[in-house]
């Protein structure tokens, strides 16, 4: 498969492909996509394996819009939309293996529910310690 045309919209990158299929994937795996400029987007080059922004440093293989989750959910969303909570921290404060923590956020491991429970959980404790701050 290969992309033809791609195009942004709504936080998404759009692929058409040579067999005529419209396919997308969310830029929140793509953060310099994402708060790129539209003339920085525009400058990108073609391969046969993908898509290249020379400026930006960042590259989108064809084969990553075929992925099963196009949109992060669960644990991988709230860390890829909130970059200013610290995963390592967060796996740190649980004693979980960071480096599974960003398997997680990056989509290539999935957590089981009492899993992503736990890391939620913490999250949420992370935020009343914060709420509760005094100067």
């Amino acid at each position: 498969m290969i992309i033809t045309k791609i195009w942004f919209e709504e936080n998404r990158i759009y692929g058409l492909t040579d067999d005529g299929r419209t396919l997308w994937q969310s830029l929140l795996y793509y953060k310099r996509l994402m708060y790129a400029t539209n003339e920085e987007r525009n400058k990108y080059i073609m391969s046969d394996e993908g898509i290249h922004w020379e400026e930006l440093d960042e590259d989108v293989s064809f084969e990553s819009f075929e992925y099963d989750d196009p949109e992060p959910v669960g644990i991988s969303k709230f860390f890829l939309s909130h970059p200013e909570i610290n995963a390592s921290a967060i796996a740190r404060r649980l004693g979980i293996q960071q480096s599974l923590i960003a398997a997680y956020i990056s989509g290539n491991k999935k957590p089981s529910k009492e899993r992503e429970d736990l890391i939620m959980n913490e999250i949420r404790k992370l935020g009343e310690e914060l709420m509760n701050v005094e100067w």
